[in-house]
């Protein structure tokens, strides 16, 4: 059985991480999306509440691809969640050049720690590209219409929590 590992914080999950987990289900017989506890980020949801929106979004995903899809909070080295998970492949989006110069340091050394567990990286659909959910946190908190960039769902779910 081939595991893949989809790794972020997810605060709060938005199309363009529906499309790479959409993707990447495509690729492995299980996926599983790791959700970063990182308490210096502080999130706007908790980890139980991103935790349920990724289980919500995914469970259509998974109906659709036939792919079990589950998420697993982690705090520890992305590589022990691999092995945790049994993962042999991690799966890692990528918007533009900027992010490939982060992930391009972090597959460097998450070799070094461990080569046998792959980085596959996926190209944000054009269309999702410019989607990050600090941008999405901070249109909504300025009552800007995030609709585009999130699930009905995510998009009630900020609401609720920004007013």
């Amino acid at each position: 059985m081939r595991v893949g590992l989809y790794p972020g914080t997810f605060d709060p999950i938005t199309l363009g991480h529906v499309d790479i987990i959409r993707r990447a289900s495509m690729l492995v017989d299980r996926l599983v999306i790791g959700v970063a506890i990182n308490r210096d980020k502080g999130p706007l949801f908790t980890l139980e509440e991103r935790v349920a929106m990724i289980e919500a979004e995914c469970a259509k995903l998974s109906e659709q691809t036939g792919t079990e899809i589950v998420a697993h909070p982690f705090e520890n080295l992305l590589i022990d969640c691999a092995h945790d998970v049994g993962a042999t492949m991690i799966i890692r989006g990528l918007r533009a050049v900027a992010d490939f110069e982060y992930e391009y340091q972090m597959v460097g050394m998450n070799r070094v720690l461990d080569d046998s567990v792959e980085t596959v990286f996926l190209m944000a659909e054009a269309k999702h590209q410019a989607i990050a959910s600090k941008l999405v946190k901070e249109i909504a908190r300025l009552d800007g219409d995030v609709s585009k960039f999130v699930t009905p769902l995510v998009n009630k779910k900020l609401k609720e929590r920004l007013g």
